[in-house]
């Protein structure tokens, strides 16, 4: 059975059962804002220390690297246009496979070249993430994001963190301004 969780909730992966490897859903529509046919968001995870930023760029995962070094975390790849049903972008989590200093994964999701074509997360409805366990295929967990982000150009939608020997979920539902940028600022990726 499914938790719905609102903002600010944190929860465990698991109660009773162990859960190692999972899948972290995105999905967003922005359609009916959408007079070009160019609305492209991005799924991203950082993988941060205790200091809450990443080691190295490595610990980046996006678009443009698919796949942490460790193969704990690997990106499903860019669905450039969100049309469908269903999710939009899907990073999978093997908890097991994390190095011991992640100490958190965030996951967000940008606009691309945002600016330059005018958009925000104002224009974005029905955004949401889940957590689904690999093994079985259900769903553990999922936020509904319903906050106003308005001029947001980036959303840092959850994370799941190391709580002792536990993992647990946080939904945390902040927009950021300067999109995908201004989120590498904040966890010290380095941009060229």
């Amino acid at each position: 059975m499914s938790v719905s969780l609102k903002k600010g909730d944190k929860v465990a992966l698991s109660k009773d059962s162990i859960v190692n490897r999972i899948s972290v859903c995105l999905g967003w529509d922005t359609a009916k804002y959408d007079d070009d046919g160019d609305f492209d968001l991005d799924a991203s995870a950082f993988v941060v220390t205790k200091a809450g930023i990443t080691r190295s760029d490595n610990d980046f995962v996006f678009y443009n690297n698919l796949k942490h070094p460790s193969g704990g975390v690997i990106h499903s790849g860019d669905n450039l246009t969100g049309f469908g049903e269903g999710d939009d972008e899907v990073i999978k989590v093997d908890l097991e496979k994390l190095p011991k200093y992640a100490d958190r994964v965030v996951f967000c999701v940008t606009i691309f070249e945002a600016e330059r074509r005018m958009q925000n997360f104002g224009m974005v409805e029905n955004s949401y993430i889940r957590i689904v366990d690999d093994v079985t295929g259900n769903e553990i967990m999922r936020y509904d994001l319903k906050e106003k982000f308005g001029n947001s150009t980036a959303i840092i939608a959850g994370e799941i963190y190391r709580d002792e020997s536990k993992w647990k979920f946080h939904a945390v539902g902040e927009g950021r301004d300067g999109g995908l940028l201004e989120l590498c600022k904040e966890f010290e990726v380095e941009v060229e």
